[in-house]
C-alpha cells in the first residue's frame, strides 16, 4: 500500500489496543499528523435490550484504557455517541483529514456499514483504508488447491499451518511512528449512565478490561499452557486462556498469541492454537456463505428442522431449572456472569436441540444476548456444530447424554456446587442425577427433588428416539 496525506483520522472498532495495531501503524506511517476516534454507535447500541450490558461496561473501560494511554503521549481519543455512519464522515470533515482508516470488520452489517461510510468519505474527497487485524489468514487466503474454501477444519488447519510463517505472525512496530500523533486535547469520555446504560456486576467479576487485563490474563495462561490439553474439558479447573472476550474487544492482538503458542511448540501449545485457528475458519465460512448470517443453516437439507419449539422447555433451560445439573449449572454461570465454559457450550447447546427438540437458531440468539464475547461467527459455527446443520459438524446421531457428560467433566460435582448450590450435599455420585435418589436420603440431605430442584423436565431416551427420527426424515428427503 502507497498512501501518503498530511492528517488522517483511525477508527478504532473492535480493536481497542495502540500496539500492534495495523490501521493505526498504516496511518501512523503515511501522514503527519493522526487523529483517533471511536464512536458507540447507536445503531448497535439501541437494539440491545438490556441497559446493564456487562459487554458496553467493558468496552467503556477498555475505551477509557485506550484514552488514557494515547495521553500519556501527548494525544487523545475522541469519544462520541451516535450513529458511526453519520459521525465518521462528520469528524473527518470537521478534522480536515484527508484519508480515514479502519480495520476490516467481518459481519455482514459491519460491512454494510463500512460501505456506507466509506461512499460518504468519497463523495466528500476523503479516501478510506481498511486493514486485516483481527485473524491472521482472512477470506481467500487459505483455500483449497482447486481455488475453493474449505468446509471442513482439518484440512483448513493443515493448509493454514503450512501457509504460516513468521511474517504473518510479525507485530506492526507502532512505536516507530508515534510522533505522528496529533497532540491535542479533546472532550471528556461520555459516561455509561448519559448513553442510557448502568454498571453491572463486571467489577466484581475476575475479569480484567483492557489493554492491561489482556496482558495480565495472558502472562497467567502462558504460566498454564503446559497443562493446557489436560485441564482445558473440566470447567471446575483453571484450565482456558480466558481471553475470549479480549479477542472479541481486540485489547490483544491475535498475532501476538498466536505468535507464542507457535514458537512454544508442543502438543498443548499446538491444541491451543488450533483454538485460534478455529476463530479464523468460521470468520472464512461467513465470507464464503453469507446465507448463514440470515438465519439459515449451512446444510440446506437441515435448514427447516420441523422442530416442536415447546416454549415450556425453553423457559426451564434459559433459567437453569431443566433438572439436569451440569445443564442448569452451565446456564446459571452464563446468567450471572456472561461466560461460560466451552465444553459446557457444547452440552447445553446439544441438550437444547437434541433433548428439547427447540430450534439451534432460538439457542444461537439467547446466547448472543448474554455471552460477553459474543462474536456471530464463532457463535453461529459453535450452534450449528452443535446442532448438526453446520460445516464440520457432529454427526446429527452423536447426541451427548448430559448425566454422562457431568459425570466426565464434572467428576466430583464441583462446578455443579457452585451454581447449584440446593444439591451442594449430594455426594459426587448422586449430584449427576439426583432424582435417582431414594427419598430418605432425601429427607435425609433436606432436599425434596421436584420441589427444592426440578426433577428432569423430559427423558432423555425417549427424546433420543425422537430427535432421531426428525434428522433421518430430514437427511431422507428429497433435495
Amino acid at each position: 500500500m502507497s498512501v501518503s496525506t498530511q492528517r488522517a483520522l483511525v477508527w478504532f472498532r473492535r480493536d481497542l489496543r495502540d500496539y500492534d495495531h495495523a490501521a493505526l501503524y498504516q496511518a501512523l506511517k503515511s501522514s503527519q499528523e493522526v487523529y483517533c476516534t471511536f464512536i458507540f454507535d447507536t445503531e448497535i447500541l439501541d437494539q440491545l435490550p438490556d441497559k446493564a450490558d456487562r459487554r458496553i461496561e467493558f468496552i467503556w473501560e477498555s475505551v477509557r484504557e485506550l484514552k488514557l494511554a494515547l495521553q500519556q503521549q501527548g494525544a487523545d481519543l475522541i469519544v462520541r455517541h451516535g450513529a458511526a455512519s453519520i459521525e465518521i464522515p462528520r469528524l473527518a470533515k470537521d478534522l480536515d483529514v484527508a484519508a480515514v482508516f479502519a480495520n476490516h470488520d467481518y459481519e455482514p452489517a459491519a460491512i454494510r456499514r463500512d460501505a456506507s461510510v466509506a461512499d460518504s468519505l468519497i463523495h466528500a474527497g476523503i479516501e478510506f483504508h481498511s486493514f486485516k487485524d483481527q485473524v491472521i489468514f482472512e477470506r481467500d487466503e487459505v483455500l483449497t488447491q482447486t481455488g475453493k474454501p474449505y468446509g471442513v477444519f482439518t484440512p483448513y488447519k493443515n493448509a493454514w499451518l503450512k501457509k504460516l510463517d513468521g511474517f504473518y505472525l510479525q507485530p506492526y512496530p507502532v512505536d516507530r511512528y508515534i510522533a505522528h500523533l496529533a497532540r491535542w486535547k479533546t472532550a471528556e469520555l461520555p459516561s455509561l449512565e448519559s448513553m442510557g446504560f448502568k454498571r453491572t456486576n463486571l467489577g466484581s467479576m475476575k475479569l480484567p478490561t483492557g489493554m492491561s487485563g489482556a496482558q495480565r490474563l495472558f502472562e497467567d495462561f502462558i504460566e498454564r499452557m503446559p497443562m493446557y490439553q489436560a485441564a482445558r474439558d473440566f470447567p471446575a479447573i483453571k484450565g482456558p486462556s480466558y481471553l475470549s472476550m479480549h479477542l472479541r474487544f481486540g485489547t490483544i492482538s491475535i498475532r501476538q498469541l498466536a505468535r507464542t503458542a507457535w514458537h512454544m511448540g508442543g502438543a498443548d501449545a499446538e491444541t491451543w492454537l488450533s483454538e485460534l485457528i478455529w476463530r479464523d475458519f468460521y470468520f472464512q465460512i461467513l465470507h464464503h456463505h453469507p446465507h448463514i448470517a440470515e438465519g439459515h443453516a449451512y446444510k440446506a437439507e437441515f435448514d427447516k428442522l420441523p422442530f416442536p419449539n415447546n416454549e415450556t422447555l425453553f423457559q426451564a433451560w434459559c433459567n437453569g431449572r431443566t433438572g439436569y445439573p451440569l445443564v442448569d449449572a452451565a446456564m446459571r454461570q452464563l446468567n450471572q456472569t456472561g461466560w461460560m465454559h466451552n465444553r459446557l457450550r457444547m452440552v447445553t447447546a446439544s441438550f437444547l436441540v437434541k433433548d428439547l427438540l427447540i430450534d439451534w437458531r432460538r439457542g444461537e440468539h439467547y446466547f448472543a444476548d448474554k455471552l460477553l464475547d459474543f462474536d456471530f461467527s464463532a457463535n453461529n459455527g459453535g450452534w450449528q456444530w452443535a446442532a448438526s446443520t453446520g460445516c464440520d459438524a457432529q454427526p446429527w446421531f452423536r447426541i451427548f447424554n448430559p448425566v454422562t457428560q457431568s459425570e466426565k467433566f464434572d467428576a466430583e460435582g464441583k462446578f455443579i456446587r457452585k451454581y447449584i448450590p440446593e444439591l451442594a450435599a449430594c455426594n459426587q455420585k448422586e449430584i449427576h442425577a439426583p432424582w435417582l435418589m431414594p427419598s430418605l436420603r432425601q429427607q435425609e440431605l433436606g432436599i425434596t427433588i421436584g420441589k427444592d430442584y426440578p426433577m428432569p423436565i423430559v427423558d432423555h431416551a425417549t427424546q433420543r428416539v425422537r430427535i432421531l427420527a426428525l434428522y433421518k426424515q430430514a437427511s431422507a428427503a428429497p433435495a
